[in-house]
């Protein structure tokens, strides 16, 4: 009986130590992909708005056209000086930069995804389409009655300029509600609330609200005219579109 006890407190001592969860963290993080990246195609109209540390406030407007999970265009629309200004996500790590101005794409190397586009609170990095479980080691770190709490880590093969993102998933529907991303020193850098809507059977982001803590500078960006499933050809997403406004 005295052994007995002595395994019964040493079982306890383990499950305070490492908590058992309800779920496996790999298989949350999948869950979160399946719901991000759920339709075949999507097609939005996109309000930005830019707030800079005194509250003045800038807006812009693009339209951005998503194909599976790794193939995405966004382009400016408006205002005018702006027009045109497009960002081109495609597999294995390939992104490109039109701007008007100059007159031909850039290919955006990877120790510069960290930059912002066009002056807003999203780098090339925050921008590109990729599945998160393609890119991170996922750890459960606390499960809420809302939320299951994940601590998001690069592969070993991936750069990023975050040393890690930490998740806050909604446990009903497996969307995220709020990322906080850590730049290579462990300092937090930005904060990304998420708000989402139900649409012809796809939940899908309604509204970004990115606030760059370096900057002291925000982004808010709301989805609008989403369309899903129209059968985006393949073409969209090639630099030679890229370059035609």
């Amino acid at each position: 009986m005295k052994k007995i006890n002595i395994l019964l407190l040493s079982i306890f001592f383990l499950m305070i130590q490492f908590p058992v969860f309800g779920e496996d963290a790999a298989k949350i993080l999948s869950k979160m992909d399946a719901v991000l990246f759920a339709s075949e195609d999507q097609k939005s109209t996109v309000k930005m708005v830019l707030i800079n540390r005194n509250g003045n406030e800038r807006t812009r407007e693009a339209v951005i056209w998503q194909r599976g999970s790794d193939k995405r265009l966004f382009r400016f629309t408006a205002p005018a000086a702006e027009a045109g200004i497009a960002f081109l996500s495609l597999p294995d790590d390939v992104m490109y930069l039109y701007m008007p101005a100059f007159g031909r794409e850039r290919r955006i190397a990877s120790h510069v995804k960290n930059q912002s586009f066009a002056g807003t609170d999203f780098s090339y990095e925050d921008l590109e389409s990729v599945k998160y479980s393609e890119k991170h080691t996922p750890v459960l770190l606390e499960e809420t009655e809302v939320h299951y709490i994940l601590e998001l880590t690069p592969l070993p093969d991936i750069r990023s300029d975050y040393s890690k993102v930490i998740a806050y998933v909604n446990k009903k529907h497996h969307y995220p509600e709020k990322m906080k991303s850590y730049d290579r020193g462990g300092q937090k850098a930005k904060v990304a609330e998420y708000t989402f809507d139900r649409q012809d059977g796809y939940w899908f982001i309604q509204e970004i609200f990115m606030t760059n803590l370096t900057r002291h500078h925000k982004t808010r960006m709301t989805f609008k005219d989403v369309q899903f499933d129209t059968g985006i050809d393949d073409q969209v997403f090639t630099v030679r579109n890229l370059t035609r406004y």
